[in-house]
């Protein structure tokens, strides 16, 4: 796992739209947060990572895995990067490209992670990849500070289905 605090002290996060149209939707915490405390039965599976972290870009066909298994059920990934802005063109779409991922890939534009790490998972430490299974309706969520097999993760998500 790595330190996020060590990797942020000037960037912005990344998070963007659906991979196919290599659309990247910048955003601020505020509308991560707003979307993701939404009152539906729509089970969310976020999570953090960045093209620098080994073991996030390792788990990424986990999570693709698991968009194609649950496409029929109310099941939505959503994989937020922490990647600098200023690397969007040149390093994030193209990364994206590349490795075909089809789930949902944001830009967070928050430059100082400390401001929001708590608001996520007063328990998060910083460190990634860090992934959130969370289902409002239910009041349900669980947290995971490590990298996840597609075993794992399907595991985590069948406790909310």
């Amino acid at each position: 796992m790595l330190k996020l605090k060590a990797f942020f002290f000037s960037g912005a996060v990344l998070l963007a739209a659906p991979s196919q149209a290599q659309h990247v939707a910048v955003i601020k915490f505020p509308e991560l947060q707003k979307r993701l405390a939404q009152p539906t039965d729509t089970t969310y599976v976020v999570n953090f990572w960045a093209t620098w972290c080994g073991p996030c870009v390792k788990e990424l066909p986990n999570f693709e895995q698991v968009r194609s298994a649950y496409a029929n059920q109310k099941v939505k990934v959503l994989l937020v990067s922490l990647d600098y802005a200023s690397q969007l063109d040149k390093k994030i779409k193209p990364f994206i490209k590349q490795r075909k991922l089809q789930s949902e890939v944001v830009l967070l534009n928050e430059p100082d992670p400390n401001t929001w790490l708590g608001k996520i998972d007063p328990k998060w430490t910083g460190s990634i990849p860090f992934t959130l299974i969370v289902n409002n309706q239910r009041r349900q969520h669980a947290t995971f500070e490590q990298e996840l097999s597609t075993a794992e993760l399907t595991a985590a998500l069948q406790k909310f289905l």
